[in-house]
């Protein structure tokens, strides 16, 4: 089996929080949709902590709208990876979604088209956001 990429985070929340009973690094980050909070990590350089906003951001997402499509949602995690080049341009980051649902898979999967485009931090970094120091 391969390394895993120095860049791959994991958040879980829920029946999915600890990564089926395997020790996962990371912080307890306190969470609107879940009382014991979402497990996220792990976050020790700039591109994990880039990749945990766009997982954490899916996840949530996914809380907000499985409540309003009526989705039973008992758990979520997601994985989010990327690279970047010899000049640290990103070269693109992706994301995997496992759900704790007893939905029907018709209905996980409008859930999760929903997701992918009203996930704010994803359409963000999509759109190519301008990021630049502050003059003071």
């Amino acid at each position: 089996m391969a390394d895993p990429s120095p860049y791959a985070v994991r958040v879980g929340s829920g029946t999915l929080r600890d990564d089926g009973g395997r020790r996962v690094e990371g912080v307890v980050l306190p969470h609107a949709w879940t009382e014991e909070g979402v497990l996220a990590g792990p976050a020790t350089n700039g591109a994990q902590v880039l990749h945990l906003a766009v997982a954490l951001c899916v996840l949530n997402d996914t809380y907000r709208e499985a409540r309003r499509l009526e989705v039973p949602v008992h758990g979520v995690a997601v994985t989010a990876d990327g690279g970047f080049d010899d000049v640290g341009t990103s070269t693109g980051i992706a994301y995997d979604i496992t759900l704790d649902t007893t939905a029907p898979s018709e209905t996980v999967q409008l859930l999760l088209e929903v997701v992918e485009e009203v996930a704010e931090i994803p359409r963000a970094i999509r759109a190519g956001a301008d990021v630049r120091r502050r003059l003071t």
